[in-house]
């Protein structure tokens, strides 16, 4: 595994991931960790903030705007 070295930190950067590291009872070192891996990697988006997108989607979108009759008529035309 690699090893970094980070240097010159502004104290007021240095006291805040410090802070952080202690309330979620991490060392320094695995708190940098962190959120490097939360800056730099992608994430999976959950089930429920999928769910939430797909709904604001659907409520933007003119529910009126195509019967299934225009949807089978489409159908209809494009085999023809």
């Amino acid at each position: 595994m690699a090893s970094l070295t980070i240097k010159n930190i502004p104290d007021n950067l240095y006291e805040h991931l410090k802070h952080a590291a202690s309330n979620h009872h991490r060392s320094i070192n695995s708190e940098v960790i962190v959120c490097l891996e939360k800056a730099l990697l992608p994430t999976k988006a959950s089930a429920l903030d999928l769910k939430s997108s797909a709904q604001r989607l659907r409520e933007k979108v003119n529910k009126s705007t195509f019967t299934i009759d225009d949807i089978d008529a489409a159908k209809q035309e494009g085999r023809a």
